[in-house]
């Protein structure tokens, strides 16, 4: 993994190119409902429980990542666009649209509420974060 100096976050390739923001995750969530802050905090705290695992703010997203890039959450303004990354399609009725990216597969998740931050849910984020790292 290597560490933009200039903006601190974590790409696979050495010196990756990317744009660098000094954007804070903060940034993202400022004039959100509290619903949707709280709903990320539950899909923060289980899935930075899952080792190596990084977080930081881009342009208009939060990403994790581990080997690579697997989880991308971009608060909107009643939600949260929740995308994670596969090898196959998932046909889960939690899922609501699939891109397929040449060979691998983004899965958009929608929550607004904490409640929602459920097992179910988890499960389904945990294979883009496995799958991330093969």
């Amino acid at each position: 993994m290597w560490t933009c100096p200039n903006c601190q976050r974590l790409f696979k390739t050495t010196n990756q190119s990317h744009t660098c923001v000094d954007t804070t995750i903060d940034d993202l969530f400022a004039d959100r409902p509290d619903h949707l802050v709280l709903a990320f905090d539950a899909i923060l705290q289980h899935v930075m429980m899952w080792e190596p695992n990084s977080v930081g703010a881009s342009r208009y997203a939060v990403v994790f990542a581990n080997s690579k890039a697997w989880l991308i959450v971009k608060p909107m303004t009643k939600e949260l666009d929740v995308k994670f990354y596969h090898d196959s399609p998932i046909d889960h009725h939690r899922i609501k649209k699939v891109v397929d990216y040449g060979g691998k597969y983004a899965h958009h998740l929608r929550v607004s509420e904490e409640h929602e931050v459920n097992g179910e849910f988890l499960k389904l984020l945990k294979m883009g974060y496995d799958y991330a790292l093969e």
